[in-house]
């Protein structure tokens, strides 16, 4: 059984990561900030998210063999929908949501949560049993590695969500689908290349940040997207 020194430890040990990757992205949108109240209560709703991924994940458990394709494209849907939800809730639904690029930043402070809470979770086993150097790697890995892809996929979404922004309702809710599909792809390829081996792990990694580096490309996109889109409307 952990006890509270440990379960402290390893919440600290998930959740400042993801705070350092969330404020590099709101200094990003430092022009138009967000209101720290609907940052936080989206972070926390993104931390909450795991909990009700979890729950249905041992559902999938119990009609999907562990580690099978079924299984694994099953987990990718759960924990993109749980994120999303969390998005949605804590300020998509608001009228804060006001800019092409708020989708962007909501959507990714909600996967931080999420990974923050996630991370946590995995350091609780190393930590408990005093293994502290793999304690150091499991954070390590997941920083560059697990919460990286939560930021890809979510805001993947955040992208298709931005480009659609001044279009219909529908064509909006068709646009985050179509974000959501990708976001599982890409999230299921992940985890199917993890649970492979560690052959693959300098390839994935790469990928990972490769796609790091597109996302911020995008997020420059969806900045201007911003500029023209508002004005005009």
């Amino acid at each position: 059984m952990p006890t509270p020194t440990t379960l402290l430890w390893a919440f600290f040990g998930g959740i400042i990561p993801a705070l350092l990757w969330l404020l590099f992205w709101l200094r990003e949108d430092k022009m138009s900030p967000e209101p720290r109240g609907l940052i936080t209560r989206t972070f926390i709703f993104g931390m909450l998210a795991v909990g009700v991924a979890l729950f249905a994940e041992n559902e999938v458990n119990t009609i999907a063999v562990s580690g099978s394709i079924l299984s694994i494209i099953l987990w990718a849907v759960i924990e993109e929908v749980s994120k999303f939800g969390a998005a949605y809730f804590g300020a998509l639904r608001t009228k804060e949501n006001n800019e092409p690029v708020d989708s962007m930043i909501y959507l990714i402070t909600a996967a931080l949560g999420f990974a923050a809470l996630e991370n946590a979770f995995f350091l609780i086993g190393p930590l408990n049993q005093g293994n502290l150097i793999e304690s150091l790697a499991t954070g390590n890995l997941r920083f560059i590695g697990s919460t990286l892809l939560h930021v890809i996929t979510s805001g993947s979404i955040g992208i298709f969500a931005a480009y659609a922004f001044c279009e219909l309702r529908l064509k909006r809710e068709l646009f985050v689908g179509m974000g959501l599909i990708l976001a599982v792809a890409l999230h299921a390829f992940f985890n199917f290349f993890i649970l492979k081996g560690d052959n693959n792990l300098l390839i994935i990694f790469g990928s990972v940040w490769v796609g790091v580096v597109l996302l911020i490309l995008f997020f420059e996109r969806v900045k201007r997207i911003n500029r023209t889109c508002v004005t005009s409307s």
